[in-house]
């Protein structure tokens, strides 16, 4: 549902809040007061008087509630507070009772605001504080108001919903409000919740908010199934969504593309998912009764194995009349956590992590000082190996060292961390291969002494690879002139999903529901290079988060930003540049230091995610004089000019293609035109049933079928078996002609003859069936292996 309200933090407080709600719901609303009454905490006295004073309610309409119902707490400890709400009585020919009364779960009364009263502090279970400043924090349903102000009780008889409704009856050519009521109103709530959670970049997978979206939209699927849709339909009703709530949420109409091609991606797969979960399930109750029970171990077995939900397997055997066995089911996913954990605690990482924790909690985060520098001097605070802190360190050793102020970048946003040296005063070398950025702050220097001991305190100096450093932050430049330009070709729905910075190339993951086309390939890829020849300067500015996303910088979804952020723009000021990021990472002082830009690959990585891969610098140079060379070698080989080498591989490809065409032609007219063909004997006579088998080389697998139906029709009645060996191994075909499959099957005889050649058996129909072998040195062996299990007592 979608949730309105109004807060105060240190402002206003119970008499405003509860004017403001009044006001709003009476006279800007037009609810009639004889209509409404309210709740407040038994002890709330002050929220008692002010609804007399304020609301002129009659006591009687302001019930006393001593339940959690109307305190809310954020847990054992927090903020925390009595409540009031507001309930709206539809009438009395609406079964139910007032809050409090033994029917209160009835219709009749309908909570449509919660006033949440935040004036404690919960310290420990018995020990409360006031709040230095108490807070407002309301609730109101916009479904619920809706409801009331149309005129009905039920929230799926609302225009919010009553479209979507309409659009997935006539989609599944069923009624509105028959049989399958519950399902269309389970697909229009879902269809809203998945459609704004992709909006929101949010795409599916089988884990956090990934797994959360999946399961909301295939319980959906599964109802549209219920109904008896066998194609997608979630899909087909995106436009009916955007029709209705486009115009007040303006980004649903920029993701509808990326809406659409998600659920029907996901849709497409469910079904796979859900065929083959359905069919399990029926196997494991065809012995269970009404009533049955199925083992958790089975239900967990669906979820793990085959990916079908414990709330699916729940719905499925609730139209049996059967449940499933939540306790063994919950048991056996504890012990797959377990094991999880168990797996995980072993591999040292918790004990290592841990030391980090110490070294912030006693030392403090480390000063970064890359975005001004690439050499620094600075002082050791801690030395780690092993996950255990130490007080010196000597030639040879691998070790983490942390030191006060560092120009290293540590690891995070998709970039890597920097590489370089530290230097003590004494002479001591430290390689740096990686930094890493832990706890809050702490940047973690790992490498190897490659001469001379360190010690904590010691006085250092910290030199970046300054070469290496300058690929990277080109790499990354380039990242964002690429998420802007794909922005701007393929629409407002792309986000970033994921990236890798490297010195050799970047990595760069979009959220986009179909394959890229070379040609908008071709135009991101101008786009940066254009935004690179400008060579403008690349601005970065420290803003508040807010004020940075209303200048026009992306904030990407998921990421955590503090009281202050880097602003990251290039091609213009931040209000109207090419790109403007919040960004933690190092950049190029001007577009032009990228050098240059070569985009050299694109494909799927997840539903709805593509990834693309890129070069700049020196590494597309590097690209650009290999593919050079390349082409000039496939010039010379070819003999013709590079520019002709497309047009010379396709006439390659072309006259292929007919020499494959003849080949198999004269294979097929040798194997049917009698003698002995491929080398086996003619049709033999086994206790009265013709046999025709042929040895063949290198005839296609795909052919064999086929070549078998040309070979039934000759024989008339009779079994036909035909092995090709092509590269040491061998494929088998074994056709029945129809008069004899209700006695020969085709099956039975494959599987002998690929159990001759090495393999396990194939499959088919009683008339025709494939297998193959690993060992074609057996093909005639596998033939007489048919041969003989022809034969009367075969």
């Amino acid at each position: 549902f979608e949730m309105l309200g109004n807060f105060s933090f240190g402002d206003y407080f119970k008499e405003l809040a509860i004017e403001l709600s009044w006001n709003l719901v009476t006279k800007e609303f037009g609810l009639a007061k004889d209509k409404l009454l309210v709740t407040v905490y038994a002890d709330d006295d002050q929220a008692f008087d002010l609804w007399k004073k304020i609301a002129g309610l009659p006591e009687d309409r302001i019930l006393r509630i001593a339940t959690s119902d109307n305190f809310w707490s954020m847990g054992d400890t927090g903020p925390c507070g009595p409540c009031s709400e507001i309930f709206y009585d539809h009438g009395d020919h609406i079964p139910g009772g007032p809050p409090g009364s033994a029917d209160e779960d009835g219709d009749r009364f309908i909570e449509i605001w919660n006033l949440v009263f935040m004036q404690y502090e919960q310290m420990t279970p018995d020990q409360r504080v006031d709040l230095p400043k108490p807070s407002i924090d309301t609730g109101m349903g916009l479904e619920r108001i809706a409801a009331v102000m149309q005129g009905t009780h039920d929230n799926y008889e609302i225009d919010l919903f009553k479209d979507l409704i309409q659009a997935s009856a006539d989609a599944s050519g069923t009624d509105p409000k028959g049989e399958h009521n519950v399902s269309h109103r389970v697909i229009a709530d879902h269809l809203r919740a998945s459609s704004f959670l992709i909006t929101d970049g949010v795409l599916p997978s089988n884990e956090g908010r990934g797994y959360v979206l999946r399961r909301i939209m295939r319980r959906a699927m599964r109802h549209a199934q219920l109904m008896g849709c066998r194609d997608p339909l979630m899909w087909r009703l995106v436009p009916a969504l955007v029709s209705q709530m486009g115009k007040a949420f303006p980004d649903l109409v920029r993701a509808e593309g990326l809406i659409t091609e998600t659920l029907k991606l996901e849709e497409g797969r469910f079904k796979t998912t859900l065929d083959r979960g359905l069919k399990l399930l029926d196997e494991e109750t065809l012995n269970l009764g009404e009533g049955g029970v199925l083992d958790g171990e089975t239900a967990f077995k669906l979820y793990d194995t085959f990916g079908f939900p414990l709330d699916l397997t729940e719905d499925a055997l609730r139209d049996k009349g059967m449940r499933v066995d939540t306790e063994t089911f919950n048991a056996a996913m504890e012990r797959q956590r377990a094991d999880a954990r168990k797996a995980w605690s072993g591999s040292g990482d918790a004990a290592t992590e841990t030391v980090w924790f110490e070294i912030r909690e006693q030392l403090g985060a480390s000063e970064f000082l890359g975005y001004e520098t690439e050499q620094a001097e600075g002082q050791i605070t801690a030395l780690v190996t092993d996950g255990a802190r130490i007080d010196e360190i000597t030639t040879g050793a691998d070790a983490a060292i942390i030191v006060n102020q560092t120009p290293f970048y540590g690891e995070s946003g998709g970039q890597v961390g920097d590489t370089g040296v530290i230097t003590a005063t004494n002479g001591a070398v430290f390689t740096v291969t990686d930094v890493q950025k832990k706890v809050n702050g702490v940047f973690v220097h790992l490498g190897r002494v490659a001469k001379g001991a360190f010690k904590v305190g010691d006085e250092v100096r910290l030199e970046v690879d300054n070469k290496r450093r300058g690929n990277v932050c080109a790499n990354h430049s380039a990242t964002h002139l690429l998420h802007a330009a794909l922005r701007n070709l393929l629409g407002d729905h792309v986000t970033q999903k994921g990236s890798l910075v490297d010195s050799g190339r970047l990595r760069f993951d979009i959220s986009h529901p179909k394959a890229i086309e070379a040609g908008e390939l071709i135009e991101a890829e101008e786009a940066v290079n254009r935004q690179i020849a400008c060579n403008d300067e690349v601005v970065t500015l420290l803003m508040e988060p807010g004020a940075a996303v209303e200048a026009g910088a992306m904030a990407l979804f998921g990421e955590k930003y503090g009281d202050e952020v880097r602003v990251v723009s290039m091609g213009g000021a931040a209000n109207e540049a090419f790109s403007t990021e919040l960004c933690g990472g190092t950049h190029v002082r001007r577009t032009g230091d990228i050098g240059i830009f070569k985009i050299i690959s694109e494909g799927a990585v997840a539903s709805g995610v593509r990834r693309i891969e890129a070069l700049t610098g020196d590494g597309a140079r590097a690209y650009f004089t290999e593919t050079e060379q390349t082409l000039s070698v496939a010039a010379a080989l070819l003999k013709v000019q590079p520019a002709d080498v497309p047009g010379r591989v396709q006439a390659l490809i072309e006259e292929r293609r007919t020499l494959d065409a003849d080949l198999t032609a004269a294979r097929r007219a040798m194997a049917t035109g009698g003698g002995n063909g491929g080398g086996a004997p003619d049709t033999r006579d086994i206790g009265g049933i013709a046999y025709l088998p042929r040895l063949l080389e290198g005839m296609p697998a795909k052919e064999l079928k086929s070549l078998a139906d040309d070979l039934k029709k000759q024989v008339g009645s009779g079994v036909v078996a035909l092995v090709s060996v092509a590269d040491g191994k061998a494929s088998v075909v074994v056709g029945v002609t129809e008069d004899l499959s209700g006695t020969i099957n085709a099956v039975d005889l494959v599987q002998v003859g690929s159990l001759a050649l090495g393999g396990k058996g194939g499959g088919g129909r009683p008339d025709m069936a494939q297998a193959g072998g690993p060992d074609g040195a057996k093909a005639q062996a596998a033939l007489d292996a048919i041969e003989s299990a022809i034969a009367p007592n075969g």
